[in-house]
């Protein structure tokens, strides 16, 4: 689409000395962009999320409650391998396509799913449940499409307003499950089969809006801004052009230039060469490990202390609690990371995690303890995320940053869904408490990574 109707073609120039004038042509566009991706995180929040909350139920009546878990696995590992050409389209294309192809997929995986349901076909359950990760693999996308053209004090928040804007749609989920479920009925669907086909409706709703209206793109917008990352002459270090403050993380020199299909390989020489995306990606990876590990585990110790005809019940408000810990102070994080900078809130949910991971540890099978641990699990995700996420946004060049971003998200899911197989073994031969231990020792690391600056990153 014509790039002059949203920005001048006169504001657009080499004169670093006039970020103000380009910065107030680029403000519309980015308020439009947080609006839609707000607006599309909540629908396709209800699409993964519905889906999610009878997947496990529909994969035991296909296939067994052996094999029911394998199912969520498989949407997880989805997301994550998925990442890898989303980003690709991103790289050449920009975020409107890789957003849209991802809500796509979801909706096909969707489809799958319901065709599993009325065939019976389980490799067909699987591989829908697979492709099923697009949608998450969208809304996680969306995070680093929020921050493509905001302005350095505000990265944090904005990224964190995407962030939470996903717990509208989790939270609102489950209150269509049951709805969808008696309407497709009707249409002779098997039962649990409708939250699926709801599940295809909402994430191709979300892929029309995302094609019709998110123009111009915010990230070959960011491309042709002079002013959209620091520019360094590579034979010195450069001061970043950087809202005055005390807080603001410095910015790496940047990495010799990298073409935008760029793929993994390339994404991994970029982090391996700047401390602050490297901390980024940690951060994100063992955050969300962490927090797997231990809330997977989690209604597995509640059902040792409490009989079958509460357990749900009790498991449900614990976990509901813990999400809310997740997402519901999300734009607080976000504020914190823009006053304190990044390194801080990461330190801080770093701290959370490790606190969590004493108390609930600790609480043998003192349910209200165990419920504090899960909300201050949630609460250092939520600081590792935003703070992770929106050091690594900012410490890449914005010709390979979606290749960075999507390696980021492959990381974290491999590291999700390798935690959540480990824990069981952990929790069956050394219990609930070594568990925690063991994600204790593993956040330590991330401690020594964060205090530790490169030689171009300032005090």
């Amino acid at each position: 689409m014509p790039f002059t109707p949203y920005l001048r073609e006169s504001s657009v120039t080499t004169d670093l000395t006039a970020p103000t004038r380009i910065r107030s042509d680029v403000a519309p566009i980015q308020r439009r962009t947080l609006g839609l991706l707000f607006g599309t995180q909540i629908i396709g929040g209800i699409g993964v999320t519905i889906g999610v909350a009878v997947g496990a139920l529909l994969a035991a009546r296909i296939a067994g409650t052996a094999v029911a878990g394998l199912t969520q696995s498989a949407a997880v590992v989805g997301a994550a391998l998925l990442a890898i050409p989303i980003t690709r389209i991103m790289n050449g294309h920009g975020r409107r396509p890789g957003l849209v192809v991802a809500y796509l997929v979801g909706a096909v995986g969707a489809v799958l799913v319901v065709l599993a349901a009325v065939t019976r076909v389980v490799p067909l359950l699987f591989l829908g449940s697979l492709l099923f990760g697009g949608g998450t693999a969208a809304n996680l996308q969306a995070r680093y499409a929020a921050v493509d053209l905001a302005e350095p004090a505000r990265r944090g928040r904005q990224l964190a307003l995407i962030v939470w804007a996903t717990t509208i749609g989790a939270v609102a989920a489950p209150n269509f499950a049951a709805l969808a479920d008696t309407v497709t009925g009707g249409w002779g669907l098997p039962p649990l089969a409708g939250p699926f086909a709801f599940s295809a409706v909402a994430f191709v709703l979300a892929a029309g809006v995302l094609f019709a209206l998110l123009r111009p793109d915010p990230l070959l917008t960011a491309r042709r801004l002079p002013v959209a990352e620091p520019v360094t002459p590579p034979s010195s270090v450069a001061e970043p052009l950087t809202p005055p403050s005390s807080v603001a993380e410095p910015v790496t020199p940047p990495s010799p230039v990298v073409r935008r299909g760029a793929g993994m390989r390339a994404a991994w020489q970029v982090v391996r060469d700047r401390p602050a995306a490297r901390l980024g990606v940690a951060a994100v990876a063992v955050g969300h490990a962490v927090m797997v590990a231990v809330m997977s585990m989690t209604p597995v110790r509640l059902g040792e202390s409490h009989g079958d005809a509460d357990v749900l019940r009790v498991v449900g408000i614990v976990l509901s609690l813990h999400i809310a810990g997740m997402y519901a102070l999300a734009p607080l994080v976000g504020w914190l990371a823009d006053r304190l900078g990044r390194r801080a809130v990461i330190l801080g949910g770093v701290g959370l995690l490790l606190a969590a991971c004493a108390v609930a540890g600790t609480a043998a099978h003192h349910t209200p303890q165990l419920t504090v641990g899960l909300v201050l699990l949630g609460l250092g995700w939520s600081g590792t995320m935003v703070g992770g996420s929106t050091l690594l946004s900012e410490s890449v060049p914005a010709a390979v940053r979606p290749s960075v971003q999507g390696f980021s998200d492959l990381t974290m899911g491999l590291a999700g869904a390798s935690a959540a197989a480990v824990s069981g073994f952990v929790m069956r031969a050394a219990g609930y408490p070594v568990l925690t231990l063991l994600a204790a020792i593993v956040v330590v690391p991330l401690v020594a990574l964060a205090l530790r600056r490169g030689p171009t990153e300032g005090a």
